[in-house]
């Protein structure tokens, strides 16, 4: 004999959204009030309350961010005393908050300081299983002692044979030009995978007087164009085209890598916490397993972030591309190496982008109606 019974259980898929980690910032350095707390920003943040009246390294950074972050921008900031460790700050903001960029506002003086902040951002990677940018502000040219060859001579020597693919170097020529870049790379009118060199966003905001050197001679574009072929990041000048934009913003990987460009690691982090998530979601799954089936159910499932990523729109005529372009069948791969350990290969292409471009003009003097 038996008795009837039902159970209904309540499957989880996950297929819900995953958490936007992209363009939130997380600003350290020192500061004049609040030393020592994880304030949150946003736009409507009055930042004389949360850093204080006085200019320090951080609010100058800050309220550049601010001004070239466009609508619905928010941020995160820890003022330092002078003499404490960002490490320290860093390890306590991330106890209530996942950034993606860490923006340390005190200006680094030499190479050691550069490969702490990669050590910094491998290790929050490999305990906490985040992925972060680090971007660095270095001193701005000393206008009584320097000259601009000076000048050049010293940031080269900072960042000369460093391998730290996840930094970016950015000298405060200007005195905010740290918080510029930042705002433009966090500003929801482009995608992270546009590159902050992207002339249709407009000009940068709130940029600091123009530096002169000892001589008194103004930034000049030969000084930026050595800068950035010494992999610091900085503005870029086009002559007879009104306002002031941005470079590439430069990432310290070494000759051929592939993230010598940040939008190129951005567009990867993102794919990587979206299945990340999904691959925690699979251990000890029997739904993933070796069987054609299961393998091709889950190649649909281990896509889901490329394809999402990869969404674009065709409005009046103009196409507005996704983040990647579309996967095809080969961009996954699953293999089974073990009876309990599988591999997943997966393959993300960036859309090319014109940063370089030659216009050939020819005469026509041919005359058709001769004859």
């Amino acid at each position: 004999m038996a008795q009837g019974k039902v159970t209904v259980n309540n499957l989880n898929l996950s297929q819900g959204n995953f958490p936007e980690i992209e363009r939130k910032a997380l600003f350290i350095g020192v500061g004049s009030k609040n030393a020592g707390s994880v304030l949150s920003l946003n736009t409507q943040s009055n930042l004389d309350e949360s850093l204080g009246v006085n200019h320090s390294d951080i609010k100058n950074q800050v309220s550049a961010a601010k001004a070239n972050g466009g609508e619905n921008w928010q941020a995160y900031a820890v003022p330092l005393n002078g003499g404490d460790a960002w490490q320290d700050a860093l390890d306590q903001a991330m106890l209530t908050i996942s950034p993606e960029l860490v923006v340390l506002c005190t200006p680094a003086q030499e190479a050691a300081d550069i490969e702490a902040m990669q050590t910094k951002a491998e290790l929050i990677r490999t305990t906490l299983g985040r992925r972060v940018i680090i971007l660095a502000a270095t001193s701005g040219i000393d206008s009584d002692n320097q000259s601009w060859s000076d000048f050049e001579a010293a940031q080269a020597a900072i960042v000369q044979g460093l391998a730290c693919p996840r930094v970016g170097v950015v000298p405060l020529l200007h005195g905010n030009d740290l918080g510029v870049l930042v705002g433009r790379l966090c500003n929801r009118a482009v995608s992270i995978a546009d590159s902050p060199m992207r002339v249709a966003t407009g000009s940068v905001l709130a940029l600091g007087n123009a530096p002169v050197d000892s001589a008194g001679i103004e930034l000049p574009d030969a000084t930026l164009a050595t800068l950035d072929a010494n992999r610091l990041s900085c503005i870029q000048r086009y002559p007879d085209y009104p306002g002031t934009y941005w470079g590439d913003c430069n990432l310290l990987d070494v000759p051929a890598g592939d993230y010598q460009v940040i939008e190129h690691l951005r567009v990867v982090d993102k794919a990587a916490r979206a299945i990340r998530i999904l691959a925690i979601a699979r251990v000890a799954n029997r739904s993933l397993n070796s069987t054609p089936v299961s393998i091709a159910a889950n190649k649909t499932y281990f896509m889901r972030p490329l394809r999402e990523m990869s969404k674009s729109v065709v409005f009046a005529g103009t196409h507005f591309p996704g983040e990647i372009k579309p996967p095809s069948d080969d961009s996954i791969q699953i293999v089974w190496p073990t009876k309990n350990k599988v591999e997943v290969y997966l393959k993300v292409q960036p859309y090319n982008c014109p940063k370089d471009i030659t216009a050939n003009i020819i005469l026509d003097l041919s005359n058709p109606s001769a004859g």
